[in-house]
């Protein structure tokens, strides 16, 4: 399986009232690394013919982050897909090593060109596992 990273810092709109990330932006940044990953390492036809809508987020909160603080987002796929869907992993990491919010995502692909889903091709999927 290929993890993907990537380093997100919170900025002062990314928090609410409590002083911390607000949790729509988890959901935001959840579907920010998921879309870096598929261009990071889709070829540029698949990223073309096809594109991703989120059909389910299941999201543990486990700790805060405040204004100014790095988090490192970390994405895989550990399974192969299942028609035309598949479950992402998501975790962020303080600087501290603590985890403050893991996910499991399930993604579907549509064809660009009819909006129908569309099975994920072997090929596909596997620049992900």
């Amino acid at each position: 399986m290929t993890r993907f990273t990537q380093i997100i810092t919170a900025s002062p709109a990314d928090i609410d009232e409590l002083g911390h990330v607000n949790n729509a932006v988890w959901v935001r940044w959840i579907q920010e690394i998921a879309v870096a990953h598929w261009v990071a390492l889709a070829p540029a036809e698949h990223q073309a013919a096809y594109v991703w809508v989120v059909t389910r987020h299941e999201i543990d909160y486990r700790g805060n982050v405040r204004v100014g603080e790095t988090v490192t987002g970390e994405t895989w796929i550990a399974a192969p897909p299942k028609g035309a869907r598949f479950d992402r992993h998501v975790r962020f990491t303080g600087a501290d090593g603590k985890v403050k919010v893991e996910a499991v995502t399930t993604w579907a692909m549509l064809d660009r060109a009819t909006g129908r889903l569309a099975r994920v091709r072997e090929e596909i999927a596997a620049p992900f596992l």
